[in-house]
């Protein structure tokens, strides 16, 4: 039908040879090729009104400038829209994330089955973006504790221009098993987004790190540290896609080294399907740990 519509505009006969490109292109959009990026425009996604303006513009040259200003407008109208929500929105608004719990595989210092539970929250707002990372991991065997890691992080980050922004990361970490009780790390520095469209995103960062650390051995250490973080997204298909999250703090003493990739399969409504990779390494881990876990993880996940 819709190509029909396009075919029939298409054999309108073409303006006067003589007439004035530039004022010909301001004709107005026939009827049935202004219905159709209508109901485009009326569907709310920017993606098939580009489509649409597309071909419409290929179906009636003669046209495309009205078209051209008829999207840029919308577009225009959309955004204003948005910055006044946003702006009226209060802190406790505009918070989406996503909810995950499944199972695992272990190596390393632990070899076990177990269960893990993680929420991600994150608010997008004109200046300022948050994100907040809640997990916890832990497993029995024969009443014996055999994995136990919480992990809760916070960042803010304010955005100079479309790609640049400053962060902001404090985070607590526990894990005996890896050889520490409690970890406090705080961070600042800057980020860039190097890739950003609608199916990829590529977020670097780097700054100065201060990091406390209790070791199960006793020690307890204050270090200066280097943290560099890669935060990489592509959705390969509408329904799958791959993530990739590195974070690395270099310090004189033990460095820390993590990585998580998933792979995320979409089942129905909310609800996907998460299998996903971790490794973490320390450098100097205390006497009898290993410097290196690996945890593979099945789970579902809820968006909200």
């Amino acid at each position: 039908m819709l190509l029909a519509m396009f075919l029939a505009a298409s054999a309108a006969p073409p303006p006067p040879a003589d007439a004035d490109p530039q004022v010909s292109s301001g004709a107005p959009i026939p009827p049935n090729i202004k219905d159709m990026l209508d109901a485009a425009i009326a569907s709310g996604s920017d993606s098939e009104v580009s489509v649409v303006a597309k071909y419409a513009v290929k179906a009636a040259p003669q046209s495309a400038k009205t078209i051209n200003d008829t999207v840029t407008a919308w577009r225009e109208a959309q955004t204003a829209a948005h910055e006044a929500k946003v702006e009226a929105a209060d802190f406790l608004d505009l918070w989406s994330g996503k909810a995950t719990l499944g199972g695992w595989m272990t190596t390393g210092n632990s070899q076990n089955i177990g269960l893990t539970a993680a929420v991600d929250l994150d608010r997008e707002g004109l200046q300022w973006r948050h994100k907040l990372h809640l997990q916890a991991d832990y497993q029995e065997s024969l009443h014996v504790t055999t994995r136990e890691h919480y992990l809760a992080s916070y960042e803010p980050n304010y955005k100079v221009d479309e790609r640049s922004y400053v962060y902001g990361n404090l985070q607590y970490e526990s894990d005996r098993f890896l050889g520490y009780y409690n970890r406090y790390s705080a961070s600042v520095g800057a980020g860039y987004t190097a890739i950003k469209n609608p199916k990829m995103r590529l977020d670097l960062e780097l700054g100065p790190a201060y990091r406390y650390t209790n070791f199960t051995d006793t020690r307890n250490e204050n270090n200066i540290a280097t943290r560099g973080s890669l935060d990489f997204s592509w959705k390969v298909t509408p329904a799958i896609s791959i993530t990739q999250q590195a974070d690395a703090y270099f310090e004189r003493f033990n460095s820390t080294v993590t990585g998580t990739t998933a792979l995320n399969a979409k089942l129905f409504g909310p609800l996907s399907a998460q299998f996903s990779y971790n490794v973490q390494y320390e450098s100097m881990p205390p006497s009898g740990n290993e410097s290196t876990d690996t945890t593979s993880r099945a789970s579902l996940v809820y968006t909200f």
